[in-house]
């Protein structure tokens, strides 16, 4: 693996205005080098800015965390649109999103050999992973037991509805209470 992005390595205040600029795709990359020479000329003096790959490389790689950022929000949207939230679907695909994520992450973890990285840190990073995958794997079992509750309530209501349904129209008359009593037990097995 190689040495850290020349970006990632600057002050918080030259790294965030670097971020914000790619991201708004305000300037071109030779603007940008302008910019940040004029806004920190201390350090471009040091000869400690970003070259115009670096920035390139840089870019690309916070484009694709933008780019994933907005396709999970586009799905969530659709999700969001498409189910009713009776099952809190939502919630169910942001769980299932964010395992996706915490899989990769640790995978990705596992086959970084980075020799800067010492064990300690390793074990550091998986702890706070583990912690974190707990957390999510209990919401998702309180999750999944809310859908239960929410189906076995539903089905309850609409039995009771067709109960009181199937009553009223023995009242009127109009079905035999035999036959009544045997689409009753067909149907409830009552």
């Amino acid at each position: 693996m190689g040495r850290k992005s020349s970006v990632s390595r600057l002050s918080v205040q030259i790294k965030s205005y670097i971020e914000a600029m790619l991201a708004t795709g305000a300037q071109t990359l030779d603007e940008l080098i302008r910019d940040l020479q004029e806004r920190f000329p201390a350090e471009a003096q040091a000869g400690s800015l970003p070259s115009r790959s670096a920035l390139h490389r840089y870019g690309a790689k916070l484009d694709r965390r933008l780019s994933a950022i907005r396709a999970s929000t586009e799905a969530a949207k659709l999700i969001q649109a498409q189910a009713g939230d009776d099952k809190d679907a939502r919630s169910e695909a942001l769980t299932a999103l964010i395992q996706t994520e915490l899989f990769e992450a640790i995978l990705a973890l596992q086959e970084a050999d980075d020799p800067e990285a010492n064990a300690e840190d390793r074990v550091a990073m998986l702890s706070s992973a583990a912690k974190n995958i707990a957390t999510l794997t209990r919401s998702s079992v309180n999750l999944k037991q809310f859908q239960v509750k929410v189906e076995k309530d539903t089905r309850e209501r609409v039995l009771a509805e067709q109960r009181t349904k199937l009553d009223e129209l023995g009242k009127t008359g109009t079905v035999p209470a035999d036959v009544l009593a045997q689409v009753i037990k067909a149907v409830y097995d009552l």
